[in-house]
């Protein structure tokens, strides 16, 4: 796989080059409320554009249904990237139409475009594989290099991820090769004990990550909504929490196999409880419950992990020379049920291990409730891609940067 040291060893000056990053950021309305990974991809950014190349950036935001939505634009990320940069950005309305061609055809050496998100055209995302490199070859009009660093798509087979750098001479940007490298760090290299923190919504997300690590990992900590299904597969009531019922057999046997080769699983010891889901606009008091996890009443869903079990965490990560992390521990973004959550950040900042952040909610979390984020080994800006290398899949975006 090319480095971008490489490329730009061999020079970019007066050339296009294609960027794909993530710039798929949240937005309330036009604001940018985690700025996270469009920071991320600024270096690279910034590198080649110092080098004289005429950048011209691409991403997706959210999933649009194959045609324009104006509430899923790139311009407030173009917007963010210009700042970052100090440098004005150009923007274009459309992805490979008049305004692609028109801004990418007047950039100078040295300055930066972002065109409209990628998912404004149903090419990007089809299954149909003449459909994806028919859109693949109108993207590769636009430049003439390519450099992949949207780490958060690299587990996606569409258009700008897989198909396009096929068509251009290609490398892999700094990004990209700081997360793989500290992927490598957590599969083929891992210092112990290693400890795994899961959490988010649903088990099913996780199943592969889970059963991949069940071989590797020590300990198996395990918060969010999720934990619920685990609880339930254990035969504690667990009122109206989350609940993947689909799901229990094979978390039953997950927990079977943990016992068998030695490998912990950490459960909620008590979890805050509340009649209805809090309201995450308004933010009004919730005013919650402490009950015991295998106590929960008829009536109540658990929202976040209790005190007691945040210390438990705490204890099972204090050792920990390896940690990976992804998924909140309740619903963070209400400050009534953030505690869990952070409970399980201040542990990896107070560890004197490797800790990896996976990607998502978890990173926002981290961000939202104000930890510094270099108090982290690492912050990733994909969960889903780290998710899948975990399970030992094959990336199709690292797939097709290879040489």
């Amino acid at each position: 796989m090319k480095t971008i040291d490489e490329l730009l060893a061999e020079g970019v000056g007066g050339k296009r080059v294609f960027v794909r990053a993530d710039l798929n950021v949240p937005l309330d309305g036009t604001t940018i409320t985690d700025d996270g990974r469009i920071r991320a991809v600024e270096p690279t950014v910034a590198r080649l554009a110092e080098a004289g190349a005429r950048v011209v950036v691409a991403s997706h935001l959210g999933r649009p249904k194959g045609a324009p939505d104006p509430a899923f634009s790139l311009a407030p990320a173009a917007a963010r990237l210009g700042e970052l940069l100090g440098a004005d950005v150009a923007f274009a309305t459309d992805t490979v139409g008049d305004s692609a061609k028109s801004v990418v055809a007047g950039l100078a050496d040295g300055q930066v475009a972002v065109i409209e998100n990628l998912r404004f055209n149903a090419g990007e995302t089809s299954k149909d594989d003449a459909e994806r490199g028919a859109f693949a070859g109108q993207l590769a009009e636009l430049a003439d290099l390519y450099v992949g660093d949207g780490f958060g798509a690299v587990h996606r087979k569409h258009a700008s991820v897989f198909d396009l750098p096929a068509r251009l001479p290609h490398a892999a940007g700094g990004l990209i090769a700081t997360e793989v490298g500290v992927l490598k760090k957590l599969t083929d290299d891992v210092q112990r004990p290693y400890a795994v923190v899961l959490g988010g919504a649903k088990v099913s997300d996780k199943l592969g990550v889970i059963d991949h690590l069940l071989g590797k990992a020590d300990r198996i900590l395990i918060g969010g909504g999720m934990a619920y299904t685990f609880l339930k597969a254990q035969g504690h009531e667990i009122g109206s929490s989350l609940l993947q019922e689909d799901q229990v057999p094979a978390v039953q046997e997950y927990l079977k196999r943990a016992t068998e080769i030695g490998v912990e699983f950490v459960l909620p010891v008590d979890v805050l409880v509340a009649a209805e889901f809090p309201d995450l606009k308004t933010k009004a008091p919730a005013h919650p419950a402490t009950v015991a996890a295998n106590a929960i009443p008829a009536g109540q869903m658990g929202l976040d992990i209790g005190p007691e079990t945040g210390r438990l965490y705490a204890a099972k990560l204090a050792d920990a020379e390896t940690v990976f992390w992804n998924g909140p521990m309740g619903v963070f973004e209400h400050p009534d049920y953030a505690e869990g959550t952070k409970a399980v950040a201040q542990a990896l900042v107070d560890s004197s291990g490797f800790s990896v952040v996976g990607g998502g909610d978890s990173a926002a979390a981290v961000r939202i409730l104000g930890f510094d984020e270099k108090a982290f080994g690492h912050i990733s800006t994909g969960g889903g891609a780290s998710l899948e290398y975990l399970e030992g899949k094959t990336l199709p975006g690292l797939a097709a940067l290879e040489d």
